[in-house]
């Protein structure tokens, strides 16, 4: 397994503190740098309980990550929809689902085989 960059650390870190900040539900990270095939280093999978939710998430991670470490989104997708929000940071990828499409994909045991972290808050 290669060792984490530091960088790829923090901005880990930020994500998941940023999806906590704003009630995040379910957060799971998945270390994906042991797995072949894999296109990122990390997935963070979470749930909102409404589409505003989801949008507020998805908008203060990227938020929070520009104010913090001077990083922008590689690209991001469902910002119409809102049932699934995508920010690709290109070595780590934020989902963040409403929680009917979460089990629906089910993208924790498509990567199965990956380690995962669950992510609580501290409140």
């Amino acid at each position: 397994m290669k060792k984490i960059d530091v960088n790829n650390e923090v901005l880990l870190k930020t994500i998941i503190d940023s999806i906590l900040e704003k009630k995040g539900h379910h957060v799971v990270s998945l270390d994906l740098r042991a797995v072949e095939g894999a296109m990122t280093d990390f997935l963070v999978v979470c749930e909102g309980n409404s589409t505003t939710q989801v949008r507020a998430i998805g908008d203060y991670v990227e938020y929070n990550v520009k104010q913090q470490l001077r990083e922008y989104p590689h690209s991001t997708e469902g910002f119409k929809s809102l049932d699934w929000v995508l920010v690709d940071y290109v070595h780590i990828v934020v989902h963040v689902f409403l929680k009917d499409k979460r089990g629906f994909y089910q993208l924790e045991e498509l990567w199965g085989d990956a380690n995962s972290t669950t992510h609580y808050s501290e409140d």
